[in-house]
C-alpha cells in the first residue's frame, strides 16, 4: 500500500512541479510579442483492478500547449498587411501632397508671377526692363519645375530602394521561416509533442512577413507551414524558401519591379498580383500617384512650353526679325539636353524594331510633339498624363494602348509617322510580333525644361510684336467717309507677310484688293472660302476674315471706296499685340485638347489644381482608411491577447495552486513513509 502510495504522490508531485515550471514560464514571457500562454494538458494514470475495485494510480501530463486562436491570429495578420500597406502609401503620400499644395514652394506662385511678367512685358513691349522682368520670371518658373521634377524623381528613386529593401527583408523571413519550419519537423517527429516556443517564433515571423506583403499559409501534416504571396505564388514550402527578386522591369530600366526567383527561372510578377504590406504600399504609391503626378506635372510643363514657344513663332522681336529671318529665337523655352518623348525598348524584344521621335518641322516646335492646334487665335495641346505602348502584332501591325485606360490610340502597318494624343513618333523599322516599345512623353519634361539661353542673354529676342499690321487707308485721296474699322491683325503658323501693302475696298457690299488665291470669311462659327478675284468677297460686319494665314475683322459701316490696309509690321517696337495674345494665355483652355482641334479643355492652371487636388483627396483618403485599419488591427490583437496573452493574476493564483497541489502532494509522501517506517518497526 505505501508504495502505491508513493507512486501516486510522486506523480502529483510531478504534475504540479511541471505546471508550476509552465506557469513560471508564461510569466517570463508575459512581456515577449507573440508569445501565446501555455497550460498543461493533465489526466490521470490507469487505474490498478483489484478485487475490492480500481483504485486510481495518480496523474500524468499528456502534454504542454498554447492557448492558440488560428482565427484570431488570422486577423491579426490581415489586419496587420493592410494597416502597414495604408501606413506606408499614407506616408508617402503626405510627401507629393505637401510638395504639390505649399502655397509658397509649389507650382501655382511661379505660375502665376510668370503670368503677371508676360502682362508687364505687353504693357511696355518697348522697354528693356520690361522684357528683363519677363525672362526673369519664366527662369523662376522653369527653375520651379526643374525643383518639382527633381524632387519627385528623388521620390521615385527613393521608392525603387525601398522596394529593394522591403524584398530582401522578406527574403530573410522567407529563409528564417524555413529554417524554423525544419526545426519543428524534427522536434515533433522525436517527441510527438509540439514544440510550442518554436510555433510561437514562426507565428512571429508570419506576422513579421505580413508586415511587408500579404500572405497565406496552409499547415501539413509534417508541421511546416507553406507560405503563399499573390495569387498563390510559393514563396516557403516545408524547409525550402523561393527568392523575391528586386530589379529593373524589361519593359523600364529605371523601375523597379518585383519577381519570383525560383533556381534560375525568374518569373516577373505583375504589381496587380502582389497586395498588402509595406511592398504594396510602394508599389500602390508610385502606379497611383507619383506616376501620374510626375506627368500630369510633366505635361503642364511641356505644354507652357510648346504654346508659349508657338506664340512667339508667331511675332517679331524687337530688331525686327521673325521666323522667316536668320537670327530669330523660336523658343523661349527648352527640353534641355533629354529626349522628349522617352522611348524605351522593352529588353525581350527579339526583333530590330526602332522608334524615334518625329524631328521639328515649324519654326518653336518640338521633336516628338504635334505642333500646338489654334482655335480662336489661341493654342492648345493635345497632351495627356500618361504612358504608351507600341506592340508590334503580326504581319507588320502594331498598335499605340494609351497605358491609363488601356485604349489602343493609334494601329496602323509598316514603317512611318504615327501621332496620337499630341505627340508624333516614327517607326523606323517595324519589330517582330510580340516586341513592345515603351512611350512616356511627358515624365522627364518638367526637371529638364529650362529658358532659350539665346532669350536669357538678349531680351530683344522676345516677339512682343505682330508681323503684320493693319491700318485706315484712303477713299479718292481722302481719309475714309464711313464708320468701318478694322483690328490688329494675328497671323497663324505658316502665315506669310504681303511682300507690299494689300489695300483692301469696299464697294457696293463686296470686299476687293485681296491676293490671288482663297479668302475665308468666319462669320458666327460658320466659314466661307472664296476664291480670288473669281469669287466676289461679300463684306459682312465684324466677320473674321483670312488670307495667306492672316486674320482680321473689319466692322462697321464703311462707305464705297473705304480702303484698309494689311502690311508688314515694319519698325513696330511699340507694338505688343503678340504679347497680348502671350498674356491672354493664361485665361485660356491651353490644354487637353483634342485631334478635332476645337481648343482645349484646361488651363494651365487649371489642370495643376486638379492635380494638388487629386493628390490632396487621395492624402486625406488613405490616412482616414489607415486609421480605421489601425483600430482594427488593435481590437483583433486584443481579441487574441483576451485569449491568448499572459494575465499576471491569473497566473499568480495558477502559481498558488500548483504550489498548494505539490505540497499536497509531498504531505501524501511523507504520511507514506511515515507509514512505512511504521511497518519496519513492527517487524523490528
Amino acid at each position: 500500500m505505501s508504495s502505491g502510495i508513493f507512486s501516486v504522490a510522486i506523480t502529483g508531485m510531478n504534475a504540479a512541479q511541471i505546471g508550476m515550471l509552465t506557469t513560471g514560464h508564461n510569466i517570463t514571457n508575459a512581456d515577449t510579442p507573440g508569445y501565446n500562454r501555455q497550460r498543461i494538458g493533465q489526466t490521470t494514470n490507469i487505474a490498478l483492478a483489484t478485487g475490492a475495485g480500481f483504485i486510481g494510480q495518480g496523474t500524468h501530463v499528456q502534454t504542454v500547449s498554447r492557448v492558440y486562436n488560428s482565427f484570431l491570429q488570422s486577423q491579426i495578420n490581415t489586419s496587420q498587411t493592410t494597416a502597414s500597406e495604408l501606413g506606408t502609401y499614407a506616408t508617402q503620400l503626405k510627401q507629393i501632397d505637401n510638395l504639390l499644395a505649399d502655397v509658397n514652394a509649389g507650382l501655382s506662385p511661379a505660375l502665376q508671377n510668370f503670368f503677371k511678367g508676360v502682362q508687364t512685358f505687353a504693357g511696355n513691349p518697348s522697354s528693356i526692363p520690361s522684357r528683363d522682368a519677363f525672362v526673369s520670371s519664366a527662369q523662376t518658373l522653369a527653375t520651379r519645375f526643374q525643383t518639382l521634377g527633381g524632387r519627385l524623381d528623388e521620390m521615385y528613386q527613393g521608392v525603387n530602394e525601398q522596394i529593394s529593401s522591403t524584398v530582401s527583408l522578406i527574403n530573410s523571413y522567407a529563409n528564417q521561416i524555413a529554417t524554423i519550419n525544419e526545426r519543428i519537423m524534427v522536434a515533433q517527429s522525436a517527441s510527438n509533442q509540439p514544440p510550442n516556443d518554436l510555433l510561437d517564433e514562426r507565428d512571429r515571423l508570419i506576422s513579421d512577413l505580413n508586415k511587408e506583403v500579404k500572405t497565406t499559409t496552409v499547415e501539413q501534416s509534417d508541421g511546416s507551414l507553406s507560405v503563399f504571396i499573390g495569387t498563390g505564388q510559393q514563396l516557403v514550402v516545408g524547409t525550402r524558401a523561393s527568392q523575391l527578386d528586386a530589379r529593373p522591369s524589361v519593359a523600364d530600366g529605371e523601375r523597379v519591379v518585383v519577381g519570383l526567383q525560383n533556381g534560375p527561372a525568374y518569373q516577373e510578377l505583375p504589381e496587380s498580383l502582389i497586395s498588402g504590406g509595406n511592398l504594396s504600399g510602394y508599389l500602390r504609391f508610385r502606379s497611383e500617384t507619383l506616376d501620374k503626378a510626375a506627368n500630369a506635372l510633366g505635361s503642364v510643363a511641356a505644354s507652357v512650353a510648346l504654346v508659349y514657344n508657338a506664340q512667339q513663332s508667331l511675332g517679331q522681336d524687337l530688331m525686327g526679325k521673325t521666323s522667316a529671318d536668320t537670327g530669330f529665337a523660336s523658343q523661349i523655352f527648352q527640353f534641355g539636353s533629354v529626349n522628349v518623348p522617352k522611348i524605351i525598348e522593352n529588353t525581350l524584344n527579339t526583333g530590330a524594331g526602332k522608334i524615334v521621335a518625329t524631328p521639328a518641322t515649324q519654326p518653336g516646335q518640338t521633336a516628338g510633339y504635334l505642333p500646338p492646334s489654334m482655335s480662336g487665335g489661341y493654342f492648345s495641346t493635345q497632351l495627356t498624363s500618361s504612358d504608351y505602348e507600341v506592340r508590334f502584332l503580326a504581319g507588320g501591325n502594331f498598335a499605340v494602348k494609351r497605358l491609363s485606360d488601356g485604349v489602343d490610340v493609334a494601329t496602323g502597318t509598316g514603317a512611318g509617322t504615327v501621332t496620337f494624343d499630341g505627340v508624333s513618333i516614327d517607326i523606323n523599322a517595324v519589330g517582330n510580333n510580340g516586341d513592345k516599345f515603351l512611350i512616356e512623353p511627358t515624365r522627364e519634361v518638367a526637371r529638364n525644361l529650362s529658358v532659350n539661353p539665346l532669350v536669357s542673354a538678349d531680351s530683344r529676342l522676345l516677339a512682343a510684336a505682330s508681323p503684320v499690321r493693319s491700318g485706315i487707308g484712303l477713299n479718292a485721296g481722302l481719309p475714309n467717309s464711313g464708320t468701318g474699322t478694322i483690328s490688329t491683325p494675328s497671323v497663324a503658323p505658316g502665315y506669310t507677310i504681303p511682300a507690299a501693302p494689300v489695300s483692301i475696298t469696299f464697294n457696293a457690299g463686296n470686299l476687293s484688293g485681296f491676293p490671288a488665291g482663297p479668302v475665308t470669311v468666319t462669320n458666327g462659327g460658320t466659314t466661307t472660302t472664296y476664291n480670288v478675284p473669281a469669287d466676289p468677297v461679300p463684306y459682312t460686319s465684324g466677320a473674321t476674315i483670312t488670307f495667306g494665314g492672316v486674320s482680321f475683322e473689319i466692322s462697321g459701316g464703311p462707305a464705297n471706296g473705304d480702303t484698309f490696309t494689311i502690311q508688314s509690321n515694319a519698325n513696330g517696337v511699340a507694338d505688343g499685340s503678340n504679347a497680348l495674345r502671350m498674356g491672354k494665355l493664361e485665361s485660356q483652355n491651353t490644354m487637353l485638347g483634342d485631334a478635332s482641334a476645337v481648343g482645349g479643355k484646361a488651363s494651365f492652371q487649371g489642370v495643376y489644381a486638379q492635380l494638388v487636388s487629386q493628390v490632396g483627396n487621395k492624402t486625406r483618403e488613405i490616412q482616414v482608411t489607415a486609421a480605421a485599419q489601425v483600430t482594427l488591427l488593435e481590437q483583433a490583437q486584443a481579441a487574441r491577447d483576451s485569449q491568448s496573452g499572459v494575465n499576471l493574476d491569473e497566473e499568480a493564483a495558477n502559481l498558488l495552486r500548483y504550489q498548494y497541489a505539490y505540497q499536497a502532494a509531498a504531505k501524501m509522501l511523507e504520511a507514506g513513509t511515515k507509514m512505512f517506517d511504521t511497518v519496519l518497526s513492527i517487524a523490528a
